[in-house]
């Protein structure tokens, strides 16, 4: 499993993006926490009840709200 560091344009840690072999991603904040998922198979975002939230890859939406210009 590869994990990519989220950051802010001031290198401030946010979350992380675990992508798996299959192309399924999990995202976390930087405490760890679930806060979404990426599923390539139904190509579906969902939310860490995964409740489908938008179809396609747009697992950046959960890091919006972080991040301060």
């Amino acid at each position: 499993m590869e994990r990519a560091e989220i950051k802010t344009p001031n290198c401030m840690l946010i979350g992380y993006v675990e992508t798996d072999s299959s192309g399924n991603k999990t995202v976390r904040d930087r405490n760890m926490m679930i806060l979404g998922y990426y599923e390539k198979n139904r190509d579906a975002t969902m939310d860490n009840y995964r409740r489908i939230i938008a179809y396609g890859d747009v697992t950046g939406v959960f890091f919006s709200s972080k991040i301060q210009y």
